[in-house]
């Protein structure tokens, strides 16, 4: 009870350095001839902190305790335990939350409509393994599952309150890493980072006509190290992350990148317009972040940065600490791969990203994790789109299809946002290769029907 006490976040364990001044390091408990005293001590001798051992025979509120209680309270609170984590640090998880998750456990499988990775892989032996876990800054297991037993129609249904959330979790992350990264087993490690240096030449336009492409997009999600995911941030660690990339924008040299940081807190009306005009402002979060408890403290510590051509963009603290974005009209992956390199490169050596050995760069959805890359394009396909195998045919080729307006959205006007589907596994020249790839069997095929008339 006294050993192993989890801290809800970090900072609390220095402020409790400062409490501990009431503790009397006096003189030893002095109880002559109390076999209170006796089983008291020979508790206390049998804790695996003898730091902790002295502090508690010290202290004379604890003696007193002793006194009233009787050595059996002292047994029964100090007595050891072979569990790595006593039951005692089970109890650490409120009932009310243990409640909820079994409550949404119930409700997942109720569902015949819910097809989500969350309730296929959430298994009852799963579930009641980890219910009672909580990490170092206090995520639990509702945490993970929240979104996606509010959301029932969730593709995934999970999300990662912070690092640790990963392995603590890791019977219900690894089956749905491994369902939705294309097999990617517990075994498996990603490889050694390659962003494409001195390959970007083979990534020709696609479309150099401009009939088919309207636009090209590549992104990569990244989480600075040293802080937790949305749900565990305090006001100050968005602040703290805001000042930190501002003053890199601020330093940037680079002709091509250099720009203007607006933070959504204080936004004037004409920031805002032009932003939005330019389909560049991030709005508070759709229902599954929300319900991921992503949005907590808005708009404190947001905000978005773009360069002069608004080519290259940054969101910050929006559903990860940072997603770079490199764009510009028509078909020439190659240049916007360059230009979100050069940013990568230049961010990262002024404030490091966190990353796993296995896994990859970390981030808040376990579908973004590895090289975090997702490369798309704006793409009329009129008649292949028109296929009933449409869908098929993107997933053969290894395919996300979207609407124009992210996740969760509809075709507009024919026009559909495809992308890479793997994120994980591989490198990330080779996840917009395999976007690239894709796309210019997809033109292929919308020339082929075109000619025969379909």
């Amino acid at each position: 009870m006294f050993e192993g006490t989890v801290r809800k976040q970090a900072e609390v364990d220095k402020k409790q350095q400062h409490k501990n001044h009431w503790i009397e390091a006096e003189k030893p408990i002095q109880v002559a001839g109390s076999p209170i005293l006796a089983l008291f001590n020979s508790s206390t001798n049998r804790l695996a902190n003898p730091k902790m051992a002295q502090m508690l025979r010290s202290n004379k509120v604890i003696a007193g305790i002793v006194a009233s209680l009787g050595g059996a309270a002292a047994l029964y609170t100090l007595a050891p335990t072979k569990e790595k984590c006593p039951a005692a640090m089970k109890c650490q998880v409120d009932p009310e939350v243990v409640k909820k998750i079994e409550e949404g456990y119930a409700k997942l499988q109720a569902s015949p409509d819910c097809h989500s990775l969350l309730k296929k892989y959430l298994t009852k032996d799963v579930m009641d393994k980890l219910k009672d876990k909580k990490t170092k800054l206090g995520a639990t297991l509702l945490d993970v599952i929240q979104s996606g037993v509010a959301n029932l129609d969730s593709g995934c249904g999970v999300y990662a309150p912070d690092a640790e959330s990963y392995q603590l979790f890791a019977p219900l992350f690894n089956p749905i890493i491994e369902d939705y990264h294309n097999g990617f087993k517990p075994t498996d490690k990603q490889p050694k980072v390659d962003l494409g240096d001195g390959k970007t030449s083979q990534l020709k336009d696609l479309d150099p006509e401009g009939k088919y492409i309207i636009s090209t997009r590549i992104r990569c999600g990244r989480s600075l190290r040293g802080f937790a995911f949305n749900p565990c941030l305090t006001k100050e660690n968005y602040i703290e992350m805001q000042n930190t990339v501002k003053s890199i924008f601020d330093g940037i040299k680079d002709s091509e990148l250099k720009g203007t940081y607006y933070p959504l807190k204080g936004m004037t009306k004409e920031d805002q317009k032009s932003l939005i005009a330019d389909h560049f402002l991030f709005k508070e979060g759709d229902r599954f972040l929300q319900a991921a408890n992503a949005c907590r403290y808005w708009p404190e510590g947001r905000g978005i940065f773009h360069n002069k051509d608004k080519t290259f963009l940054v969101w910050v603290n929006e559903e990860d600490h940072l997603r770079l974005i490199s764009m510009q009209p028509g078909g020439n992956v190659g240049q916007v791969l360059e230009r979100l390199n050069k940013a990568v490169k230049t961010i990262e050596s002024q404030a490091p990203f966190s990353r796993d050995d296995r896994l990859g760069y970390l981030t808040f959805c376990p579908t973004n994790l590895g090289t975090t890359v997702r490369a798309s394009v704006h793409i009329k396909l009129p008649k292949v789109s028109a296929r009933p195998d449409f869908k098929k045919i993107c997933d053969d080729l290894k395919l996300q299809i979207r609407g124009i307006h992210g996740e969760h959205s509809d075709s507009e006007g024919g026009v559909y946002d495809i992308s890479n589907k793997a994120r994980l596994g591989l490198t990330e020249f080779e996840a917009v290769k395999q976007m690239y790839d894709g796309v210019k069997k997809l033109i292929e095929l919308e020339k082929e029907a075109e000619k025969k008339g379909k």
